[in-house]
């Protein structure tokens, strides 16, 4: 069976009994279509299926580097190709899989965006205002600092959900799982003061804590658009997000000492691994300190 007849039936089997989505198909449709074009551009040939082995395909993430494609774009090219060869061994279109071998690129580890400690203090600065709108933007944005929110659950909140007098907050998580996180007296005093003013934006007297301008919930967009428009021009960060301030909490934590058992426990992750992305950016600040101090760096 010649190498385009194979694709052709491996992308019908995906679309007729897998039902993989047609943005699935189409991926893996332009993929294999980039390794059909391998072959023909290296070996000016359409091969027998039975003719390729191990060694042809590793030469095809060479040729695509050479497209200059995105780590994350080779890792998909790469698996559609094992994905293929898979699916001829399993069905007895060939004896051997050549793919199986086939390593697929680690995906690159992102370090997530955050404000500096000057920035955060110049973000809730820039915050402070007197009207119930200002007040509860205030108290938004310095609760996801001080505390690690997501902006989900911080929108979830009832008013009866921070405990002033222990200055803690009782958040629900993921999966409905509830935890205790404290928070500042600065998001105390806060509190009180949108609170005086929570009623001019109430018409219904619900109990949720952040209410829009009708007297509803919060909604993510609203709050979205409102901490992005705030941060541009405090900070340089590619990302302008309620997220940030949740990243910033625990990087400003973790560098000033705090355990990282404890930061997990804070942020809600069911696994600790999930909190060490954390460490990553703090030790990279100080290797770039070091860079920018040290004469033979």
């Amino acid at each position: 069976m010649k190498l385009d007849i194979a694709i052709d039936k491996f992308l019908k089997y995906c679309e007729l009994e897998k039902n993989f989505s047609a943005y699935t198909v189409g991926s893996y449709r332009k993929a294999l279509g980039q390794f059909f074009e391998f072959f023909r551009s290296e070996y000016e040939a359409n091969p027998d299926i039975g003719d390729i082995e191990a060694e042809d395909l590793r030469l095809f993430p060479g040729w695509l580097h050479d497209l200059n494609l995105k780590r994350s774009s080779l890792r998909q090219k790469i698996s559609a190709v094992k994905s293929l060869f898979g699916f001829l061994y399993k069905n007895g279109y060939i004896d051997e899989n050549p793919g199986g071998g086939l390593s697929v690129p680690k995906v690159e580890k992102r370090l997530p965006s955050y404000l500096l400690e000057k920035e955060a203090v110049n973000l809730t600065v820039k915050m402070e205002g007197d009207g119930p709108e200002e007040l509860r933007n205030s108290l938004l944005v310095e609760l996801l600092y001080s505390s690690g929110l997501r902006i989900s659950e911080a929108l979830n909140l009832d008013v009866n959900d921070i405990d002033a007098p222990d200055q803690t907050v009782k958040v629900t998580g993921k999966g409905r799982k509830q935890r205790i996180v404290p928070v500042t007296s600065i998001v105390i005093e806060k509190l009180k003061k949108y609170l005086l003013r929570r009623k001019e934006l109430n018409p219904d007297n619900i109990d949720i804590l952040f209410l829009s301008r009708k007297g509803k919930k919060l909604n993510p967009a609203t709050a979205y658009r409102i901490i992005n428009r705030s941060m541009k021009g405090i900070t340089e960060a590619q990302q302008k997000s309620p997220h940030v301030l949740r990243h910033t909490f625990a990087t400003h934590m973790i560098d000033n000492g705090a355990d990282i058992r404890s930061v997990s426990e804070m942020l809600g992750h069911s696994s600790l691994s999930t909190t060490q992305k954390y460490t990553h950016v703090s030790v990279e600040r100080l290797k770039e300190a070091y860079r920018k101090a040290h004469p033979k760096a």
